[in-house]
C-alpha cells in the first residue's frame, strides 16, 4: 500500500503577525514546526505501512525550509518526501493550495491512500484535505478516528460525528483526514534521524510539477482578506489600593459605594 501524507509547517509561537496589505501571515523570523495535527496522520500512515507493507511519502508546500518538516517525518519512519516550493506559491489560499498539492500528487504516480491532519493550527480551516480529494475526484472521509480494515480495494473506517461515531466503507484510492483519537505519534528514532540526514529531498517547482501558475499564489486564490482588525479590550477597571489602615478604610468605603452603585448589594 502506497500512502501520501501532505504536511505543513506552522509558526511555533502564538505571537503571529499578519501583513495588512496582503492579508497573509508574516512567516519571516518566526520559528516553524511541523503542524502538530499532521503528526497523527504520519503515525497512522506508518502503522498502516507496518501492517500492509508499501511506502509512505510526505509532501509539503512552502519555502525551502519546509524540508525540515519532511525530514522530521522521515525520522519518524516515512520513506521519503517532496518539497513543493517557489515564489509563485506565496499567498495561496486553501483552494490554490489544494490544487497545487493535488497536481503534485498526480505527478507522484501510483498511490492508494492520502492521509491528512484534521486541520492546520495556523489557518484552522480544515479545507485542504477535502480540497485535494475534490481535485483528484476520489473517496473522502473526514474526522476519521480509526481504520478498521483494508481489503480487496475497500477500506472500513470509523469517523467522529456530533452524535458519536459513524462507520463507512470506502473504495480506494481515498483520502482521510484524521483526528487525535486515531493514534499517538511516535518519537523520531536515531536510525530514522540518520536516514533523514543523508537522504536528499527533491524540490519541485511549479514547472516541474506541471502546475498552472495562474491558479496559485495571491492571483490564483479566490479568497480575499478585505480588512484586518486587532480586538480591543473595551472594559475598564478601578483599583482600590490599601497600603495602611487609613487607606484600607477608604478602600472598603469606595468598594461598598461601587457595589451599591452597581446594585450588587
Amino acid at each position: 500500500m502506497n500512502i501520501i501524507i501532505p504536511v505543513k509547517q506552522v509558526p511555533e509561537t502564538s505571537n503571529v503577525k499578519m501583513d495588512e496589505k496582503t492579508g497573509t501571515m508574516i512567516r519571516d523570523g518566526v520559528e516553524s514546526i511541523i503542524n502538530p495535527l499532521d503528526l497523527y496522520a504520519i503515525e497512522t500512515g506508518i502503522q498502516l505501512k507496518e501492517k500492509f507493507g508499501g511506502l509512505v511519502t510526505v509532501i509539503s508546500m512552502g519555502p525551502p525550509a519546509a524540508e525540515r518538516a519532511v525530514k522530521e517525518a522521515m525520522a519518524m519512519g516515512c520513506d521519503g518526501g517532496i518539497v513543493l516550493t517557489g515564489k509563485e506559491f506565496a499567498g495561496s489560499d486553501t483552494w490554490a493550495t489544494s490544487y497545487a498539492l493535488s497536481e503534485a500528487i498526480r505527478k507522484i504516480g501510483t498511490w492508494d491512500l492520502i492521509l491528512c491532519g484534521e486541520r492546520a493550527t495556523d489557518g484552522d480551516t480544515g479545507q485542504v484535505g477535502p480540497g485535494i480529494a475534490s481535485f483528484l475526484d476520489i473517496s473522502l472521509a473526514t474526522y476519521v478516528s480509526s481504520v478498521e480494515d483494508i481489503d480487496n480495494g475497500l477500506m472500513v473506517v470509523e469517523r467522529l460525528v456530533e452524535g458519536g461515531y459513524e462507520k463507512l466503507q470506502m473504495e480506494l484510492p481515498a483520502l482521510l483526514t484524521v483526528v487525535k483519537e486515531i493514534s499517538y505519534p511516535r518519537l523520531p528514532t536515531l536510525r530514522g534521524k540518520q536516514k533523514a540526514r543523508v537522504t536528499e529531498v527533491p524540490r519541485w517547482s511549479v514547472d516541474s510539477a506541471g502546475i498552472d501558475k495562474n491558479r496559485i499564489g495571491l492571483n490564483g486564490s479566490p479568497t480575499r482578506v478585505v480588512k484586518i482588525e486587532t480586538p480591543k479590550v473595551a472594559r475598564g477597571g478601578k483599583i482600590f489600593a490599601a497600603k495602611d489602615e487609613e487607606s484600607l478604610g477608604r478602600a472598603v468605603d469606595e468598594l461598598v459605594d461601587f457595589l451599591v452603585m452597581k446594585e450588587l448589594i
